[in-house]
């Protein structure tokens, strides 16, 4: 046993030393060093050790109860409560702050008991450091994992290792949450998938936010209009089922349109499109093909619409092919024609998937 407070005392943790030069100001008589219980008492280390570890194990059970809450608690219409939170966001919030917890002390504990206390001060020095010293900082930078004791300490260095890999549990879980409808199945009766909308022949497009019908006749030239399906607005007179939450959001994100109105001779349809358009009103998905920002920024003379996002910019009157910016594909367009009361209809949901690319569309 070495006794505290010895100078001469070395620590039977740590038999080597980094060379320290010369000191250019004499030290002022700084206290004698005070070795830790760490130190000087194997048992003691042993004891750190074990509760250091025990630190990342509590860290990788709140990694696994992050999981099993996910799953195991309800959420949506029947969401499970706790003292009148959402219990499944109180679970998720503490087993994930519990899990980084866990780590962080555990990593302080393990610097403050076992990893070495030495203080070592460096030097100014000129910026371009010379070949001694780019080897003396690899000479220190081994001596500091030496003295961390990474090396001969396996209990902390895999438990560490282990809390550290169950942390990617919850990330991965998470993922599960992105796009819920991009695991569903294409059906384009109910505009499910990545490759269908709502839309669907004979459904009257709408003014969005008020969801009034629109005629061709009352649209003129130079006009633009934000525009919606029918189905986004429910009613007794129209029949559609009455769509929350999600569905909703989801709806409305793919199903969002521009109509605008140009003299018919400027238009230059596209192969397969020339009964597309109805008395020189033509319509586009309002969802950007590079990163799906909504678009209805329009210069009337020029038949151009920019996205604000990224200044994509698409001609209307050209199949809304791309003139200028990042996106690389036309706005996809919603073949249209007009019902008895004179109403504008689509002809059918889009022939191509809208917004921005995935990995699926950019193989097809």
């Amino acid at each position: 046993m070495i006794e505290p407070g010895n100078d001469d005392a070395v620590s039977p943790a740590h038999d080597r030393t980094l060379a320290v030069p010369e000191e250019p100001i004499a030290n002022p008589g700084l206290p004698a060093h005070q070795w830790r219980p760490t130190d000087v008492d194997p048992a003691a280390e042993k004891r750190a050790e074990r509760q250091i570890a025990g630190m990342f194990v509590l860290s990788m059970v709140c990694a696994v109860l992050f999981v099993v809450a996910y799953f195991a608690l309800e959420v949506g219409d029947n969401w499970d409560t706790f003292l009148g939170l959402g219990a499944s966001t109180a679970a998720l919030g503490t087993a994930l702050g519990g899990a980084l917890l866990f780590i962080g002390v555990g990593i302080i504990q393990w610097a403050r008991k076992l990893m070495s206390d030495h203080e070592i001060v460096e030097m100014r020095h000129a910026a371009a450091s010379s070949q001694e010293d780019r080897e003396a900082t690899l000479e220190a930078l081994s001596l500091g994992a030496d003295e961390s004791g990474i090396g001969r300490r396996p209990l902390v260095r895999n438990s560490l290792l282990g809390a550290v890999g169950l942390l990617g549990l919850p990330a991965v879980v998470l993922l599960r949450d992105l796009g819920p409808t991009n695991a569903q199945v294409a059906n384009a009766e109910n505009g499910t998938g990545l490759q269908h909308t709502i839309w669907k022949k004979g459904m009257r497009l709408v003014r969005d936010v008020v969801g009034t019908p629109i005629k061709a006749s009352e649209l003129e030239i130079g006009d633009l209009v934000n525009a919606a399906p029918e189905a986004q607005f429910p009613t007794e007179e129209n029949g559609y089922p009455e769509i929350e939450g999600v569905p909703l959001q989801v709806l409305k994100a793919k199903g969002a349109i521009i109509i605008v109105k140009m003299e018919p001779r400027e238009i230059k349809h596209g192969e397969g499109r020339e009964n597309w358009t109805v008395d020189g009103v033509i319509c586009y998905s309002k969802i950007c093909t590079h990163v799906g920002c909504p678009i209805s920024l329009y210069e009337r003379t020029t038949h151009h619409v920019l996205c604000p996002c990224h200044q994509s910019t698409f001609d209307l009157a050209d199949s809304a092919k791309v003139v200028f910016g990042p996106a690389h594909r036309p706005l996809p367009q919603l073949p249209l024609a007009v019902d008895e009361e004179g109403y504008l209809i689509a002809q059918s949901d889009f022939t191509e998937p809208v917004g921005a690319s995935y990995w699926e569309r950019e193989k097809q």
